[in-house]
């Protein structure tokens, strides 16, 4: 459910891609050669792979491609590791292209709209923006490059985008922080209910507001506000048109971070710092 960068078991999906992005142009590679075994020169590798593709072999001719495939495999076994890299930047390079132009397309939802939840400095000159859910362990995780942070760049604005999709606690507990941000205490109501160790409950959010001062009676019909329950629905609206399918997700101009690395850090400053220097249009 949660995207996170760091996670081995997304770190084994992304090796075992290797092969299997390898396996195609290695069967291309090997009806090349038998081709070449034939005596026939191909013009070009298209034509080279075209008799693999466009004829069917009979018993002996598909053991030499399958020959020529493991010897190649065995005696080139750095290829895998070098189109792995080849496809993953390709892929990010396209996931790239496709995240600018959704924040070109959505830049007033995801940086300025009105009923948002901000902290830190509210006329920044660089935005972050941070999906995610209370009862997500690694938005937990990655609170404390945020808090960081907001307390360490006094020019640094970042709004909070509640996406509560890990459990059904976590859509009562996210109202009640909105309802907070009303009262204009949200960043103290996001602190209390992020950091708190387990499982974020209704009941425990309205024990967070009491311990804060809050006007309970204000705080339970804000909850259920048309203002409250709409900023909810245009977050889910966004998250889906942007491909955003986890927490926690940040947006930073146009570059995002997906998950909470252990360099969140050192990742949110150097973009912070890039932007700076060369400008931001939607932050």
């Amino acid at each position: 459910m949660s995207e996170q960068a760091a996670d081995p078991a997304r770190k084994r999906a992304i090796v075992r891609k290797g092969p299997l992005v390898a396996i195609p142009l290695l069967l291309a590679i090997a009806g090349a050669a038998f081709v070449l075994g034939r005596g026939v020169l191909p013009s070009s590798a298209e034509d080279a792979a075209a008799p693999a593709a466009a004829s069917a072999f009979n018993a002996e001719q598909k053991s030499s491609i399958e020959k020529i495939v493991r010897d190649y495999m065995l005696s080139h076994p750095e290829l895998l590791l070098e189109m792995q890299s080849a496809f993953e930047a390709k892929m990010q390079k396209e996931q790239d292209q496709k995240t600018k132009a959704m924040v070109a397309e959505y830049a007033k939802d995801i940086f300025r709209h009105p009923n948002a939840a901000v902290a830190g400095n509210p006329n920044g000159d660089i935005t972050v923006v941070e999906f995610f859910d209370y009862n997500c362990g690694y938005c937990k995780r990655g609170f404390p490059a945020i808090a960081k942070l907001i307390e360490s760049d006094k020019n640094v604005r970042v709004v909070f985008k509640e996406l509560p999709i890990i459990s059904e606690a976590s859509e009562p507990v996210a109202r009640i922080a909105l309802a907070a941000n009303l009262q204009g205490k949200y960043w103290e109501m996001h602190k209390a209910l992020i950091t708190h160790k387990g499982t974020t409950t209704e009941a425990i959010a309205m024990k967070a507001a009491e311990t804060l001062g809050l006007d309970i009676a204000k705080l339970k019909a804000d909850m259920n506000s048309e203002p409250v329950k709409g900023e909810l629905t245009r977050v889910k609206e966004l998250a889906q048109k942007m491909g955003i399918n986890g927490t926690p997700h940040f947006i930073v101009g146009d570059r995002t971070v997906g998950g909470a690395p252990e360099s969140l850090t050192e990742t949110l400053a150097g973009h912070i710092a890039e932007l700076r220097k060369t400008g931001c249009t939607y932050c």
